[in-house]
């Protein structure tokens, strides 16, 4: 695909202006070695800042419509989150619609802020308005399942994202949150699921090693050394690398490997893909293993 669950949580990037041609470029290198993995942060392309010098010019001297500046600002908001400055993008994403308050993709990312601050309420509101004023906009449901999860309410996280998997059953990313979120409330009815849903998968498609991860057809080891193959992009290594952080996560918090799981979270937040839902959210597993471990 080209364009993934990975980057779900910013889908709104393919409505940025002309005017922005920046993208991450990334550097990384990984090895495993006794159960350790180490992966070298990524730092963000010089084109990045050349998009913001641009933007800052043209909201500081133009003149413009005011759907216009708030478009602008909703692009630089999603430069500024791209590279993790999550203060200056929710100040742009509130401007956007203090300017357009039809906004839907700023909306989702103010949405998403809330949920990984933990204020849920918040979070849900926004994403009600999302779908309110675009009924389309199917990762909305991805990023309210996620919020309900977090915040306790599994089987509306479970409804929701159940119509996120409906969207596209032959992504593997849709699977695995949907079965995340199952397996909370029937794990052994989740498992069986996973592997009902596996059946739609491309086999050589990334994801689908995630999956047969969680279904045991594949090692650890596997896990990483598919990573390395078959990359078409200069940060897609890094990528990968920073959802099997993830992913593997999610697996070790389940067996009660609290410790390896909280490791495994501090390596996808390493990897500095601040727009990934893993990298997003991996903050905030890693705050409750960390509470865990201080409990234990």
């Amino acid at each position: 695909m080209t364009y993934k669950l990975r980057s779900a949580t910013v889908a709104v990037m393919a409505g940025l202006s002309m005017l922005l041609t920046g993208c991450v470029s990334t550097q990384s290198d990984a090895s495993a070695e006794q159960g350790k993995l180490m992966v070298a942060p990524v730092m963000p392309d010089y084109k990045l800042e050349v998009t913001l010098a641009r933007l800052n010019d043209i909201l500081t001297s133009a003149e413009l419509t005011p759907d216009q500046r708030a478009r602008f600002h909703y692009d630089r908001g999603v430069i500024y989150d791209s590279v993790g400055l999550r203060i200056l993008s929710r100040i742009d994403f509130h401007q956007s619609l203090k300017l357009q308050p039809n906004l839907a993709d700023a909306y989702n990312f103010i949405g998403i802020y809330y949920t990984q601050e933990g204020e849920f309420e918040s979070a849900y509101e926004a994403f009600d308005a999302v779908l309110e004023l675009s009924p389309d906009y199917d990762y909305a449901y991805l990023n309210r399942g996620i919020a309900l999860y977090y915040g306790e309410r599994n089987d509306l996280a479970t409804a929701d994202m159940q119509s996120f998997y409906q969207g596209d059953e032959q992504d593997g990313y849709r699977v695995l949150w949907l079965y995340i979120i199952e397996a909370k409330g029937d794990a052994e009815l989740a498992k069986t699921h996973l592997a009902e849903r596996r059946a739609k998968l491309a086999d050589n498609a990334w994801a689908t090693t995630l999956v047969d991860y969680y279904l045991g057809k594949v090692s650890k080891e596997q896990v990483f050394s598919i990573a390395k193959q078959g990359l078409s992009h200069p940060n897609e290594y890094a990528e990968r690398l920073c959802e099997a952080y993830f992913y593997l996560a999610k697996v070790a918090q389940n067996k009660g490997e609290y410790r390896d799981a909280a490791n495994y979270f501090r390596l996808a937040l390493a990897t500095n893909i601040y727009d990934f839902v893993e990298h997003r959210y991996a903050r905030v597993e890693l705050a409750r293993m960390n509470q865990v471990l201080e409990q234990e």
